[in-house]
């Protein structure tokens, strides 16, 4: 029987039996930042299970994907050692939310296992809680299971706890008896035993206690059933396996594995660890990735990113020394796509995250490897085990080596690391950061704010569609972070209105400027904040005259200043959608800043975006602008906006209503921001900078209307300027650049040819300058060298002349001392040039080193210059 079929032969079972089929939630829990994530089915039924949601059902059934790596549950360090362990795998369960309870649980699970499957009866052993009777006498009277296979177990194995406090309740496991062939071998082996005989297959969790702070167990009114068994366990049962690993799930995965290595799965153990670790990864990887998850230093990214390198360092003990993961993630959605057809939209994009995280660790792996080997071997050599925590950390920190990747390659030597020194070292850097840190850009609402929204001061926006007046009343001022009743001229403060039609900074978009006017006073508007949802203040400076609370006023946006944010943000809609069509859906705005002279737009992607790439969204956005599409705004509940597919910003906290921005057909955006009235009122977008700004984030700088104008004047300003210095015109420049880069190259080269020429002539003229000291020809001299490199090749023309011999040459370079120390090979056995220098440039002041044959120095006092040569002839003494 195939896992599919196995799949769905479960699913099948509980919809007969009155169950709601509900799709595997994302792995990204959506509504839990406890959990990194999705490890198990009850997961996307949590507030089922809290009584917090009702979805109109109280019975579902699921084959949930689920990841266990990172967090409290984490198996990563186990994977490819062992039969059972797994980063990604499928749960499948059946659930009640006050409906049915023990009695069917219990029944309707043994049946399934015994009759649709057809597991034998008497391989089937029980587990309950010690004090749960009720869940004995329906195995052992209604099942039929044998006292002696039901087996009472303590509270850390069989009852399950929410929290400290809360749900809880007894559990029940299913097992398999696999025979004494398999696990420890011992007579005495029982259902308690840690080995692999008896293999847990089914959980089912009786949630039917409410625990309070005493300890004290309430019995819930309406009890809950939540049960888990994991569909690759199940596989290597009935197909007659004893490693999950040679279930069908794995077939193909493994003989994808085995082709590009060319390494047979079973002929090598050590071998075989890595096949099992590359074939679990890859489908983790692919998942996760899918669900939009990017390698990243924080967070899920890094767990993926763990998961992704510790499969490339195993590929690379099968001997792959070039991306390979990228080859398997096909065979991985072949494999899945049936169960989960959403695969197959994302294997392009996978198999590109995949490629570009490789080829970065690619990069590091063998220049880490080595370091790590090294570092193995010398502590073998002292008989010690334990890596220590800064090496851990160097190769963390320096090679992108997550720790458990290093504890899984010294595993095999028998080695352990030290976590704590990679702790404290961790730490420090962090102190770094903390000392370096200037702040999130997030500061706490100050509490004179907060008194004058207690005082029933709020704000009503008045700006969308165009408008930038307003008549209004003043109903509060502050100065100096204190209300006052009015303010004279020349002093500086905050206004407050009833309505204003002055944008307040959110979302990226700047506060508006402009001016605010009565009838005898006139306060210039710098800044345009919003502390509180529903309080706008005006900051700026009163230029004329007096104001005070209750004053009627006229409210003036720089009308200017807003239509070029307005073309901006909008502009940011654009990009966004133009970046969608061009690079696929897994972008998604992660910040943005918007204001008359730009806009910035952050985004989920995981590489460069190439020239032509780029090419392609500047056309394509600009299409968009050229067509002149109505731009409407609709104010929806959220849950309506979000199912005509509009596009919400990660992380942002809407209200119940929201309002839906729309631009044609193209884009949908929940957004608060002030936009264009047509597309066209953009007038054009030009992208000036590509960057990228954290691991997985590009960011976008672009201009728009007038700046883009502007930016275009500005680079052909440049370029005629720069034409005209080279004498050509501007579309010319490229091939006269070239031309002057290679006309300089050639007299270079000329250059150099004749500083060799100068040099040969020199060195032979210094000839004369050479002494016999205790039989050794000595030359010390001072030479004109500008640079290193030309002192150097200076030195090489006087050894090949002097040909046996020791040569010291000084040179002055600026305000300080060069030297250069060259031994011939015949006399390096008894002579040192690097312990030569080290004796001399003292006398300069400085510090050097070399080779035996060749060593160089530098000090800041070149007048000892001489006085460091004459040392040569008294060591040579």
């Amino acid at each position: 029987m195939t896992a599919s079929e196995i799949r769905k032969k479960f699913l099948d079972y509980f919809r007969e039996r009155g169950h709601a089929i509900i799709a595997s939630s994302g792995l990204i829990p959506k509504e839990d930042p406890t959990l990194l994530f999705t490890n198990s089915g009850m997961v996307q039924f949590k507030n089922l299970f809290l009584g917090l949601e009702d979805r109109g059902y109280t019975r579902a059934a699921s084959s949930q994907k689920c990841v266990r790596a990172g967090g409290k549950h984490n198996d990563l360090e186990n994977v490819g050692f062992t039969a059972r362990h797994h980063t990604f795998f499928e749960m499948l369960g059946n659930f009640s939310f006050g409906d049915y309870f023990k009695d069917e649980a219990i029944s309707w699970g043994w049946e399934f296992l015994t009759e649709v499957v057809g597991l034998p009866k008497d391989k089937l052993y029980i587990t309950i809680y010690k004090d749960d009777d009720e869940a004995f006498e329906i195995w052992n009277k209604k099942m039929g299971v044998p006292a002696e296979r039901i087996v009472r177990m303590d509270e850390k194995d069989n009852f399950w706890m929410m929290g400290e406090t809360g749900p809880c309740g007894p559990c029940s496991e299913i097992l398999y008896d696999q025979g004494p062939g398999v696990g420890c071998g011992k007579p005495d082996c029982s259902v308690e035993c840690e080995c692999d005989r008896h293999l847990e297959l089914w959980n089912l969790v009786f949630t039917q206690f409410d625990r309070d702070v005493s300890g004290t167990l309430t019995p819930l009114p309406k009890p809950n059933i939540d049960t888990g068994m994991g569909l690759e366990r199940l596989a290597a049962v009935l197909q007659g396996v004893q490693s999950n690993y040679d279930c069908d799930l794995f077939t193909a995965i493994i003989k994808k594995i085995e082709e590009l290595t060319d390494k047979t799965y079973k002929d090598d153990e050590n071998n075989d660890v890595s096949i099992r670790a590359i074939a679990d990864h890859s489908r983790a990887v692919t998942f996760l990735i899918s669900d939009g998850v990017l390698p990243s230093n924080e967070g899920r990214g890094y767990v993926l990113r763990r998961i992704l390198r510790r499969a490339a360092r195993h590929g690379k003990l099968l001997g792959m020394d070039k991306p390979f993961l990228t080859h398997i993630v096909p065979v991985v959605i072949e494999e899945m796509k049936d169960a989960y057809p959403e695969l197959l939209d994302k294997e392009s994009y996978v198999t590109k995250v995949v490629t570009n995280e490789e080829q970065r660790f690619m990069a590091t792996l063998d220049s880490g490897l080595k370091i790590l080997n090294e570092e193995v071997e010398a502590l073998k050599a002292r008989g010690e085990t334990i890596v220590p925590g800064d090496v851990v950390f160097k190769l963390y920190d320096t090679f992108g080596f997550p720790t458990d990747l290093t504890a899984d390659a010294v595993r095999v030597q028998d080695m352990t690391v030290d976590m704590e020194g990679f702790e404290k070292a961790m730490e420090a850097q962090r102190e770094k950061a903390r000392e370096s840190w200037k702040g999130s850009g997030e500061e706490e609402i100050s509490d004179v704010y907060l008194r004058l929204s207690t005082k029933g001061i709020s704000n009503e926006f008045a700006g969308y569609e165009g408008i930038t007046e307003a008549i209004s009343t003043v109903t509060a001022i502050m100065k100096n972070d204190q209300e006052v009743d009015s303010l004279s001229e020349g002093e500086n403060g905050e206004i407050f209105v009833g309505v204003t039609p002055f944008y307040g900074e959110v979302g990226g978009q700047i506060g508006d400027v402009g001016v605010i006017e009565s009838d005898s006073a006139v306060f210039d508007v710098w800044d345009t904040q919003k502390p509180l949802d529903d309080l706008f203040t005006h900051i700026g400076k009163l230029k004329k005259g007096k104001l005070a609370v209750g004053d009627i006023v006229t409210l003036k946006v720089d009308v200017q200043a807003r239509r070029a944010t307005e073309a901006h943000h909008s502009g940011t809609h654009v990009l966004q959608a133009a970046l969608k069509q061009v690079l696929g859906d897994h972008i998604k705005q992660s910040g943005s800043l918007v204001n008359p002279e730009r806009l910035r737009f952050d985004f989920t992607h995981f590489s460069k975006i190439e020239d032509d790439e780029m090419e392609r969204v500047e056309q394509i956005a600009n299409n968009y602008i050229r067509r002149n599409l109505a731009v409407t705004t609709t104010i929806l509940p959220k849950e309506e906006a979000m199912k005509t597919g509009a596009t919400a910003v990660f992380d942002e906290k809407y209200g119940d209503d929201v309002r839906l921005v729309a631009m044609g057909d193209f884009s949908k955006e929940l957004c608060g921001g002030t936009h264009v009235l047509r597309t066209g009122d953009i007038g054009l977008l030009k992208v000036i900078n590509e960057s990228s700004v954290a691991a997985g984030v590009r960011r976008i700088e672009a201009v728009t209307g007038l700046e883009a104008v502007k930016y275009f004047q500005s680079v052909e300003k440049e370029l005629k300027k720069t034409a005209l210095l080279l004498r050509t015109n501007p579309m010319d420049l490229s091939e006269r650049v070239e031309k002057l880069i290679q006309h300089q190259k050639e007299m270079e080269k000329e250059i150099e040819t004749l500083k060799g020429k100068l040099a040969a002539r020199d060195s032979a003229d210094l000839m004369d300058k050479a002494k016999e000291v205790n039989g050794i020809r000595i030359l010390a001299t001072q030479v004109d060298a500008p640079d290193v490199k030309t002192l150097r090749d200076f030195g090489d023309k006087v050894r090949d002349k002097l040909k046996s011999g020791i040569i010291l040459l000084g040179s002055k370079v600026g305000d300080k001392a060069m030297l250069l120390c060259m031994v011939t090979k015949d006399l390096t056995g008894t002579y040192n040039a690097g312990a030569i220098v080290k004796e001399i440039v003292p006398v300069v002041g400085g510090k050097g080193g070399g080779r035996a044959d060749m060593a160089q120095a530098g000090g800041p006092n070149p007048e000892k210059l001489g006085e460091a040569l004459a040392k040569l002839e008294e060591l040579i003494k």
